[in-house]
């Protein structure tokens, strides 16, 4: 690929933010890297009186290295990946094949040790057309900064000073002393902020695609710029997002910056995307499952089924456990995670559930036993806790979302999302269902606002034209209008009795009332023939 120059001289940047190495540094492995780096490593051990041989260090760094880069380009794939601690790099990777007192040794020096590899494994040199580059924004009040994925930021820091370009940036961001690393927006986000420009205004130069150009695009740049290194080309996977412009060298870039404030065109801060298309428009509905979908009755031969299962798994010749026993212990489970959650909107686990409630008291095999099965037994209490009968009118309602090209997500606080999912199915409706978000999957329940923006996301939707069909006002009328939802309509014959509701009407919390899901299609007919007058 060649020199990419844009078609159109850029606009001025407001901030500039620059990758460290493959844009202002460039690295080359220094022949004599690993065999300095492991010297370096069996130093530090001897000093603390462990005797390792070399062959072993080596042999260490060698697989520790090649795992990190697998690491790196995995966590490349993710929307917001976090960067591993000083410790993880060196405890789970660098030492993770020596012995246990030379592997607790490196891990208490971590941060030292990063540092010192830094430099021993690699050359550094700088990139040209830098100097020139940090010049002319210097001329010109054009703040700069760094966005750098980083083992040790402090090493980078060394690096500047050295070359005297240490005062030459506003901010320097590393990954290592952030904790997150890119293609995570925020970091960039982060350095931008730190420049005091809006990152619309701003230029981001990198080397990758995966990480430096896809960062960019996540966080609203104006500008993702490359400068070629030896890893432009080579992504580790096929890359969506491409660079406005590519450079062979940063001099290229100094020019490009040059020519935009010769131009006197400025960078525009955008407000951001333009929410008035059609997609933008679209509602969709957003409905609870339990008491709205389907309603419940009890099902005590499943429970047995399922105390029956309990007794299985954790019954020993020493301590039978009786099937109606654990079914009790299900209940005392309950009991302790109501008490356990007290306001909290955080969804219990099966793990949770099963070993710190009802597995309390339990001795360590049977807590054992109950960690390897509890997404299993959760899916199994999930099923036998009720019996679910398909509320009237419900197909019809969905129906009629179809037909005016409305999604359709069940949004339900559950122990179990499966069970949700099979109930939904069993009722004839996972066709006209597009999705489910269910607190156990999640890890928020309802009136939490991000598990229904979540549904949001999901069918793309504007909240201002989106309806969330519930029968719980504190939790489904309150959760749909923290994320903005206009109409938050309430069912009677629920799991609410008919009081809170009415009160929750007369406070504007919901918004319609009605029996059925038919008084909810009638809702949804009536609002289309209004816009369509309108």
């Amino acid at each position: 690929m060649t020199e990419n120059q844009p078609m159109n001289t850029l606009p001025t940047p407001s901030a500039l933010l620059l990758d460290f190495g493959g844009v202002i540094i460039t690295t080359a492995k220094r022949p004599t890297g690993l065999e300095d780096a492991t010297a370096h490593v069996t130093d530090l051990l001897a000093r603390g009186l462990i005797d390792v041989p070399a062959a072993r260090v080596r042999a260490s760094l060698e697989a520790g290295l090649a795992a990190l880069t697998h690491w790196k380009h995995a966590s490349s794939r993710r929307r917001q990946p976090r960067e591993l601690t000083h410790r993880e790099i060196v405890g789970d990777f660098l030492a993770a094949d020596l012995p246990e007192d030379a592997r607790a040794l490196l891990v208490a020096e971590a941060a030292e040790l990063l540092d010192a590899l830094q430099t021993l494994i690699t050359d550094h040199h700088l990139r040209p057309g830098i100097r020139r580059l940090l010049d002319t924004a210097a001329s010109h009040g054009i703040p700069v900064g760094i966005v750098s994925n980083a083992h040790s930021g402090r090493s980078h820091r060394r690096i500047l000073a050295e070359l005297g370009l240490y005062d030459a940036f506003a901010v320097q961001v590393y990954s290592d002393e952030v904790g997150i690393r890119k293609p995570h927006p925020g970091i960039l986000t982060l350095a931008a902020d730190g420049l005091g420009a809006h990152p619309s205004a701003c230029w981001y130069v990198g080397d990758t695609l995966d990480r430096d150009v896809v960062a960019g695009r996540r966080a609203g740049i104006g500008q993702v710029l490359i400068t070629r290194d030896k890893h432009t080309d080579h992504p580790p996977f096929a890359v969506a997002h491409t660079a406005d412009a590519t450079f062979d060298t940063p001099e290229g870039l100094a020019d490009a910056l040059a020519a935009s404030l010769a131009s006197g065109t400025r960078a525009t801060v955008s407000t951001g995307p333009d929410r008035t298309g059609a997609s933008a428009r679209r509602g969709a509905l957003l409905v609870d499952h339990g008491g709205v979908i389907s309603l419940s009755e009890k099902n005590p031969d499943a429970m047995m089924r399922l105390g029956e299962r309990l007794a299985f798994l954790l019954s020993t010749p020493e301590h039978p456990l009786d099937p109606g026993d654990a079914i009790a212990g299900i209940a005392t489970a309950r009991e302790r995670r109501a008490a356990a959650k007290g306001d909290s909107l955080a969804e219990t686990s099966p793990h949770e559930f099963w070993m710190d409630h009802f597995g309390r008291n339990l001795d360590s095999r049977a807590r054992a036993v109950l960690a390897a099965e509890a997404v299993d037994l959760m899916h199994r209490y999930g099923r036998a806790k009720s019996r679910r009968v398909l509320r009237d009118g419900v197909r019809e309602a969905f129906e009629e979302c179809r037909a005016q090209g409305m999604p359709v997500i069940v949004v339900s606080n559950t122990l179990s999302g499966r069970a949700v999912r099979d109930a939904c199915r069993e009722h004839g409706l996972a066709e006209l269902i597009g999705a489910y978000v269910c607190s156990d999957e999640v890890g928020v329940r309802k009136p939490d606002a991000d598990i229904v923006r979540e549904a949001l996301a999901i069918a793309d939707a504007d909240p201002t034209a989106t309806w969330f069909y519930g029968d719980k006002p504190h939790a489904d009328a309150a959760g749909a209008l923290a994320a903005g939802i206009s109409r938050r309509v309430i069912v009677r014959g629920g799991a609410v009795a008919d009081a809170p509701i009415d009160e929750a009407l007369r406070s504007g919390l919901a918004t319609d009332v009605v029996d059925d899901a038919t008084g909810l299609t009638a809702l949804l007919r009536d609002a289309v023939s209004i816009s369509l007058q309108s």
